[in-house]
């Protein structure tokens, strides 16, 4: 992961080991009481975390961060995700660190694209 310090490239640290599908490095980043919530699902433990939502980045081509903004222990990156089948969406993370691990992402969706054409998201 990033030097101490720098959240601002522990988040783009973290982004690249998704795609490289490196669990154990995200795993290394997030605090032991770490915490992760989407709108379907709150305050998820880091085990739940990996036995439900992590799953192979194989499907996904690349993450175009748009930007990241820190202020003091918290900090708020929004992206681009483009999947393998043309498929994209748009999400901004808020996390919140305890020293230089991640301790809470909460994730708000935005809306996906195929083709340049909205595509209505299923739960």
């Amino acid at each position: 992961m990033a030097a101490a310090g720098n959240r601002a490239e522990i988040i783009r640290s973290l982004f690249a080991a998704y795609l490289a599908n490196d669990r154990a490095g995200v795993e290394a980043a997030f605090a032991e009481d770490f915490r992760f919530s989407t709108p379907y699902g709150e305050n998820i433990d880091k085990p739940r975390y990996f036995a439900e939502c992590w799953r192979d980045p194989g499907w996904i081509g690349r993450h175009e961060i748009e930007r990241i903004m820190v202020d003091g222990a918290e900090a708020f990156v929004t992206y681009r995700c483009v999947a393998r089948d043309g498929k994209s969406f748009r999400n901004t993370e808020f996390f919140v660190f305890n020293g230089d691990k991640v301790s809470r992402i909460d994730v708000y969706f935005g809306p996906s694209h195929q083709d340049g054409e909205l595509v209505r998201q299923e739960r």
